[in-house]
């Protein structure tokens, strides 16, 4: 058990009127107990619930992303007539309707603008069509790639995609707990924010609670 967690468990997790928001130091230091597995599986739990009770501050959401920046996959800047274009969409995918964004991104790419991408495989608690089935729906297959690789198809195409499993497998080992707890936690939302590119971008998120964008524009 982390001590260090378990004091941070309880300022998010001590109810309603006596709960606190974290700094942006210690969200990150969170997440990082966390993605590293040195919080156990209970208190990684009670974070995510406690969290998903509360509603995660932008200043939390900012240390989070600090976490992923310093764990997580990078690619480096590429050589391009237009900043890059980092889609964060929902990892659960979309069980309604068919996702326009694989045919926008290659439409861009093939125009000069570099797409960058990132997701997983079907995912609580959605469960729906996620980003990985369609690419390889049409023969495009982006698992089982070093983050090399995709570095190189980035350079030479302008398009590239991170998968979860493959390249960022702490933030992956969270997965579960999704299906455990049966709620999306700050993670989900984290993730459309997340932006793991290194050179000139824009980040699009992807959304569908309309209260998100003022949670986002409010993160420092």
């Amino acid at each position: 058990m982390s001590k260090v967690f378990c004091e941070l468990l309880k300022k998010v997790g001590s109810g309603q009127h006596t709960s606190e928001v974290l700094t942006r130091s210690e969200a990150s230091q969170a997440a990082q107990l966390m993605l590293s597995g040195e919080a156990t599986p209970a208190q990684i739990g009670a974070f995510m619930i406690a969290h998903r009770i509360k509603r995660p501050k932008p200043v939390e959401l900012a240390g989070f992303l600090d976490a992923y920046a310093k764990l997580g996959p990078t690619l480096h800047p590429i050589a391009a007539d237009y900043p890059a274009l980092v889609f964060g969409l929902p990892y659960d995918g979309r069980s309604r309707t068919a996702p326009a964004q694989p045919l926008v991104a290659l439409m861009l790419a093939a125009c000069g603008c570099p797409v960058v991408l990132h997701g997983g495989n079907r995912m609580p608690t959605k469960y729906g069509l996620p980003l990985v089935d369609i690419w390889q729906a049409i023969g495009l297959d982006w698992t089982g790639l070093p983050l090399a690789a995709i570095q190189g198809i980035l350079e030479q195409t302008k398009l590239g995609y991170l998968h979860l499993p493959d390249h960022f497998p702490k933030a992956q080992s969270l997965v579960p707990y999704r299906e455990q707890i049966g709620k999306r936690p700050p993670q989900a939302t984290l993730e459309l924010m997340w932006c793991p590119y290194a050179g000139d971008c824009q980040v699009i998120v992807g959304y569908v609670h309309p209260s998100l964008p003022k949670v986002w524009l409010k993160a420092p």
